[in-house]
């Protein structure tokens, strides 16, 4: 008789999954602030120093300034995510996002997915998070629509 093993794991509870979150937006603000600095330096060399005490103008550079900075935070998180799983406050804190099907690092587009999803889960006061209580795989709601889950790892396998 064949007997399939199946493999219990545990989730993350919110304090931990926040603090990640903490921890991964030390890293986004030091990236913003570099690509800050690159971006302004690219609209002085086009449109010239600005007078002293006046602003730097973006006009329509603006929009597609803040449409690069979301491109960019969206690359820092699928690229870590699809490789190994983890961003550094996700490893830091013994978690893993995997595939919900076959514990495997997500595909770009089950991470291009849960990007787009966590803020939605995190307005309301964090609703989307709040839902992993009343969900028996303790899934929020970014993992439900993405399809993936996050998991806690024991203290050995980090």
């Amino acid at each position: 008789m064949n007997t399939v093993k199946t493999i219990e794991y545990s989730t993350p509870g919110l304090p931990r999954r926040f603090a990640a979150m903490v921890y991964d937006s030390l890293l986004i603000m030091a990236i913003s602030i570099l690509y800050g600095a690159i971006m302004t330096s690219i609209n002085v060399a086009i449109n010239g120093t600005p007078e002293t005490g006046e602003r730097i103008t973006w006009g329509v550079f603006g929009v597609v300034v803040f449409i690069g900075w979301i491109f960019i935070v969206g690359l820092f998180f699928c690229y870590f995510w699809h490789k190994s799983g983890q961003t550094l406050g996700m490893k830091t804190w013994r978690m893993k996002m995997v595939n919900h099907d076959n514990l495997n690092c997500p595909s770009y587009s089950q991470c291009i997915i849960r990007f787009l999803c966590a803020p939605i889960s995190l307005s309301l006061l964090g609703a989307g998070y709040w839902l992993m209580y009343t969900n028996p795989e303790r899934q929020t709601l970014h993992d439900k629509i993405s399809k993936t889950r996050t998991l806690l790892l024991s203290k050995e396998k980090q």
